[in-house]
């Protein structure tokens, strides 16, 4: 007689051996049993029929209401979906190409995909006919049902069947404890297609509402470029059309967001093949964003009480073993540099590769290091000199490149690149002073986040995991430092989330995750409580008691890498960036040559006051040239003729709003200082 416990704490009892999710939602209420298409049992998802014959929680899920946003949709019910729509779509690709091996088929956060083995090359040109026979798959309305068998009936059974893919997906199974295998029907067992899988699926093929197969790539198994090459099919589904529309239209946008492609559009930056991959090259247009940013954080540092500091792209081997990064961040950095005269040494001795690297791990040689994080600089600064609880807190600041390994196939554009600029700081504070200055470190981000209109964002509080290794440091000040960041959280008034085992190696941390206008998330801006090391760095200062006593430290960036936040607003703004952030804020367009010299004083006035205002002197006719300021997304036009002139005015052209008419020069540059200062809380008007 199992005992269920329902999210709200109230308890069901069901008579006899065993109950099933269904069961349960049925119980509660007719509604809630045909929305649902699975359920938690203690924390696992499984089958709506899944057996359930002892005493647990469950919760049931089920397929979002009509309405709900796409991000707002139950995660838990698009992986049922999803993974049991890469059934369907494995299912029409074995009819159409029955030769198909399948390996592996998993849900991803965006939709899913399934590798297979087919020597027949499948093309966009075939996703139609794919999709023709997953209809048809669908509407048959064929239950998912699973069976178990032990292990070496499984195995026979696969070994039989002969596709050595899904013998090799068995057997790490059982190498990893399992004591069953088991598969998913698509209808009947011995009747209808089946797949080993762990499961769990929506109840039936007629739960799948929308789906479309989206691109085809190449694999390999295992990752490995050695071993067998597959071909990638991937696929997205959703309950209903109306759902894949909207993400499809999302898409679309994002496309048209592409950072990398509005980047060399509109000559922000640039990547080149002989520099590296993931090092970028900030040309002239992307360098003034980039400028005007730092100037704008380091205005608010500055009023905070903050100390730029500067410090070397690299340091010695032995910095990096005190604070922890080396080895732990070990495979992403970049190799360590040995000294000339050691190295030819070594050389002369015959000494490998493999011994060199054991010999710097061990610390038998140094060497020197890309710097993959400020912090240990920083350190060394504050500890430069004694300190006195009179000098804390101390805010060091420094927009500090660093450098990772990045994997190639990881990197993309200048969100995921090999070496960035952070905004980075690190205060030294009393344990008195933590809280305001963690609050004072939450206000800047705030700032930056109110400033470029990014006003949808959440908050996650990284913890540590207790079962994991990798966090070093003691409990109790782990326990001080996440009650302090779970506070901070709590203060800020939006939604926060506490996840175990998201934790920096010294510290918990807090992060932000902003929703730009096409409801993507970005994790911008983040503060860590570090109370470890500055004990790995014995670091000190004297109290009001003449006892020495223990700092803690903070870390902080609001824009977190300058490479990454800059990409992100691009594609947020659509490269059209807001008047005060703009690399060309506004283009002189004299109608015609014989208005060149009114357009000259007009383009020095505009730079007397600070504007970065080009003038357009070519041939073109005007259209053309009002053409090109659009397509370089600048914000304002001012087309200059005989009646301008005359009357010692403007013609203004807004990149978004069109033509607005005519103002004094003096008047629009009020007026657009206006806007500039107030960040677009005040725009241009005639």
């Amino acid at each position: 007689m199992p005992r269920v416990t329902l999210p709200d704490g109230s308890v069901k009892e069901f008579d006899g051996p065993a109950v099933t999710a269904r069961q349960v939602a049925a119980s509660i209420g007719a509604g809630l049993a045909k929305a649902a298409v699975g359920a938690k049992v203690d924390g696992v998802l499984v089958d709506l029929d899944r057996p359930i014959d002892h005493d647990v929680q469950v919760a049931i899920v089920t397929r979002p209401r009509k309405g709900t946003p796409l991000d707002k949709q139950d995660p838990d019910a698009l992986y049922l979906l999803r993974h049991s729509t890469a059934h369907v779509m494995a299912e029409a690709i074995q009819r159409l190409w029955p030769d198909t091996l399948l390996a592996y088929g998993p849900p991803l956060d965006n939709g899913f995909y399934y590798d297979i083995a087919l020597d027949t090359p499948i093309s966009s040109d075939d996703f139609d006919k794919i999709e023709a026979e997953m209809k048809k798959i669908v509407e048959e309305n064929r239950t998912f049902t699973r069976y178990e068998l032990d292990p070496d009936a499984g195995m026979a059974r696969l070994k039989d069947e002969g596709n050595k893919y899904k013998i090799d997906n068995a057997e790490r199974a059982i190498d990893g404890g399992a004591t069953t295998l088991s598969w998913y029907v698509t209808g009947e067992v011995d009747k209808n297609w089946e797949d080993l899988c762990m499961g769990p699926h929506v109840p039936a093929t007629s739960d799948i509402g929308a789906f479309k197969v989206m691109s085809i790539a190449s694999s390999n198994w295992h990752g490995d470029v050695e071993s067998d090459r597959f071909q990638r099919v991937y696929g997205t589904a959703f309950y209903t059309q109306d759902d894949l529309d909207k993400y499809l239209e999302q898409l679309n946008e994002a496309k048209q967001r592409d950072h990398r492609v509005l980047g060399k559009k509109l000559h922000l930056f640039h990547i080149d093949e002989m520099v590296g991959q993931g090092l970028i090259l900030w040309t002239p247009n992307g360098a003034i964003v980039r400028q005007v940013l730092q100037d704008f954080i380091s205005s608010h540092l500055r009023r905070q009480g903050y100390s730029q500091v500067f410090t070397p792209h690299i340091g010695k081997l032995d910095l990096y073993k005190t604070s922890g990064h080396f080895p732990y961040y070990q495979d992403s950095q970049y190799p360590p540099l040995v000294e000339r005269e050691t190295l030819g040494g070594m050389a002369a001795e015959g000494c490998s590769c493999g011994d060199l690297a054991n010999r710097m791990r061990d610390g038998e040689i140094d060497g020197y290091l890309l710097k993959p994080m400020n912090c240990p600089h920083h350190i060394k600064i504050y500890d430069s000199q004694p300190r006195s609880y009179r000098d804390l807190p101390i805010r060091l600041a420094e927009f500090g490149t660093v450098y990772r390994w990045e994997q190639s196939g990881e990197i993309g554009g200048m969100t995921r690149v090999r070496g960035f600029t952070q905004d980075d700081a690190h205060l030294f504070v009393t344990e008195d002073q933590l809280e305001d200055e963690v609050m004072g470190c939450l206000e800047l981000v705030k700032i930056v986040f109110q400033a470029m209109g990014m006003t949808d964002y959440r908050v996650r509080v990284g913890l540590r995991d207790p079962d994991d290794s990798k966090y070093v440091g003691k409990p109790e000040n782990w326990d001080k430092a996440e009650a302090a960041c779970r506070k901070a959280a709590e203060s800020l008034g939006v939604p926060f989330s506490a996840e175990p085992g998201e934790a920096a190696f010294y510290g918990p941390k807090i992060d932000f995750v902003v929703k730009d206008v096409i409801g993507r998330d970005w994790q911008l801006g983040t503060v860590q409580v570090d109370y470890n090391l500055p004990e790995r760095f014995d670091l000190s200062y004297i109290g009001s008691d003449n006892a020495a006593h223990r700092p803690i430290m903070i870390h902080r960036a609001p824009f977190g890498s300058m490479e990454r936040f800059i990409g992100c607003l691009i594609e947020h703004f659509a490269g059209a960036f807001p008047l005060w952030l703009a690399p060309e804020q506004m283009r002189v367009l004299p109608i015609s040559d014989k208005f060149m010299d009114y357009a000259k004083k007009v383009h020095a006035s505009l730079k007397v006051a600070g504007f970065r205002a080009d003038l357009d002197d070519s041939p073109e006719r005007l259209q053309a040239k009002i053409r090109n300021a659009q397509e370089m997304q600048v914000p304002y036009m001012l087309i200059v003729g005989g009646k301008d002139a005359e009357a010692g005015t403007v013609s203004i052209r807004d990149r978004r709003r069109g033509d607005l008419g005519a103002l004094p020069v003096e008047k629009f540059i009020e007026s657009a200082q206006r806007e500039a200062n107030t960040h677009g809380a005040e725009s241009v008007e005639v």
